[in-house]
């Protein structure tokens, strides 16, 4: 795998999970990551912690890396390499994908291993 540059962004960030039949939430983005996915289970909201919706179960506490892109989508085993190296050091993940690049959300006190295990594994990590 070739080196990647990932850019560790600011702030907290949570997973939400709501009923598959709730009305999907209407998030403000700004600079921030907001993900709101729907399948016939859930709806899965992936957001600026300030901002999680009211009534959702909610998990907090996560940090996010995000690959610089726009990758091709040719380019293969990219998150492979890094959710392989962020398991190698025993660091739990969740990650996104957009049409541009890929995400990966790390809980704050894994954060120091995970920074340190993508730049031993040849990442450039950047905050």
């Amino acid at each position: 795998m070739n080196r990647l540059t990932v850019d560790l962004r600011p702030g907290e960030y949570a997973l939400a999970r709501l009923p598959a039949d709730a009305e999907p939430p209407v998030l403000p983005v700004g600079d921030s990551l907001v993900s709101v996915t729907r399948t016939p289970e859930e709806i899965s909201v992936v957001c600026p912690a300030a901002v999680a919706p009211a009534g959702a179960k909610v998990d907090d506490g996560w940090r996010l890396l995000t690959v610089r892109g726009p990758l091709e989508f040719t380019l293969t085993g990219i998150m492979a390499a890094l959710a392989g190296t962020l398991a190698a050091a025993g660091v739990p993940i969740f990650a996104v994908s957009t049409f541009d690049t890929d995400h990966i959300l790390v809980k704050e006190v894994d954060l120091g291993r995970a920074v340190a295990a993508l730049r031993e594994a040849g990442h450039d990590v950047h905050s």
